[in-house]
């Protein structure tokens, strides 16, 4: 592979240094919003052992240590089983859900590869609905209550672990075999959706620094990387595959590799269109004008992404009431700032990329959704 250029070091340089920055300021608003938004479970919490805001803050905080994946996902079931007595992770593959690690179990090495049956009644309503199921541990897959005993409680919760709309992973917990297990219902909940969150900002942030380390004109001057797939793709779950095919639900959960791999190989993906002249809309430019464009262009995408990802509810109501600009104006008129500053005085400066991208992401290619406040 050719060597980096000293513009490539510059550029991945400066990247790296913004992200690292921020990123602890993500990590602290990221744990203070989830919070507001289960501010009136925690008083029901504060009861259990385990609970308290201060408890859950600082298992959001654990989780948001990590930075890899494996790191983020051990994390998680290191933390739940302080708000319950057993827990298991059960990755999604081809509709298939196989056990990845347990915590709290006899024998927690039991889980891994352990094949959970996604048609019992409890697994398929969480896939349907794609939000947590609590139910009787009839509703679980009987082999599985089976094999690792039932709840003392005779009850059971499972969660959608989501990653880019996707579920990726069910998290499983009871309140243990024992007399007088524990289940905070609500802190679990918590906990998997600040995972779910971090898992998306640990794959912008690896995207964001693909980009910015992209050589330009890569795709002519070398070989372009391989696109990622399933078995090639560094995937936590990935020695983990099921051994046993299950038929799939109604509603097929892609794996967490696939999610995964769709962020990341975005980049070349991009690369493979702009080698096409067809489709190219930087063909007529110079190597060095179309590079500066489509990092541009990259880079718009990425501030709304983020935007989308910090905003769910206020994105939801602003396209509802078309008055998007008027609920976001502060991330909005930030991230115009950020692109300004970093494009503003470049070649790209002309196509206005984020503006471009306010309208397709964010107002879904509909302007009139931004509302009559808006100005390009």
């Amino acid at each position: 592979m050719a060597q980096k250029t000293p513009i490539d070091q510059i550029v991945e340089k400066a990247v790296s240094q913004v992200l690292d920055g921020h990123l602890p300021e993500l990590r602290k608003e990221l744990v203070r919003r989830v919070l507001e938004e289960v501010q009136q479970h925690l008083g029901a919490s504060s009861g259990a052992a385990g609970g308290g805001a201060a408890d859950l803050l600082h298992a959001v905080s654990a989780i948001h240590a990590g930075t890899t994946q494996k790191e983020i996902l051990r994390a998680l079931l290191e933390t739940t089983v302080g708000y319950c007595g057993r827990a298991a992770l059960f990755v999604m593959k081809a509709g298939s859900a196989t056990g990845w690690q347990g915590r709290g179990f006899d024998h927690d090495e039991n889980v891994k590869d352990f094949s959970l049956d996604v048609n019992s009644p409890a697994a398929a309503r969480v896939l349907q609905s794609r939000a947590p199921v609590s139910a009787g541990a009839a509703q679980m897959d009987p082999r599985f209550i089976s094999q690792f005993g039932a709840p003392a409680e005779d009850q059971v919760l499972l969660m959608p672990l989501h990653l880019k709309d996707k579920i990726a992973a069910l998290v499983y917990a009871d309140a243990g075999t024992g007399a007088g297990g524990k289940m905070d219902a609500a802190a679990l909940e918590l906990i998997v959706s600040a995972t779910s969150a971090w898992l998306e900002v640990a794959s912008l942030r690896k995207q964001a620094l693909k980009e910015g380390s992209t050589e330009p004109g890569a795709a002519e001057k070398f070989d372009a990387p391989p696109v990622q797939t399933v078995s090639s793709f560094s995937d936590p779950f990935a020695g983990h595959a099921p051994k046993h095919v299950v038929a799939p639900v109604a509603v097929e959960a892609p794996a967490m590799a696939e999610a995964i791999a769709e962020v990341v190989s975005a980049p070349a993906s991009m690369a493979a269109a702009a080698a096409a002249p067809a489709t190219d809309a930087f063909a007529h430019m110079s190597p060095e004008d179309a590079d500066v464009h489509r990092k541009a262009q990259r880079f718009a995408r990425l501030l709304m992404d983020e935007i989308k990802l910090y905003n769910q509810a206020k994105v939801a109501e602003g396209r509802k009431h078309r008055d998007l600009y008027d609920r976001l104006k502060e991330d909005i008129d930030k991230s115009r700032a950020t692109y300004q500053k970093r494009y503003g005085n470049t070649v790209a400066v002309s196509a206005d990329y984020l503006s471009a991208e306010l309208i397709r992401s964010l107002a879904e290619d509909d302007v009139s959704l931004l509302g009559p406040n808006f100005h390009r």
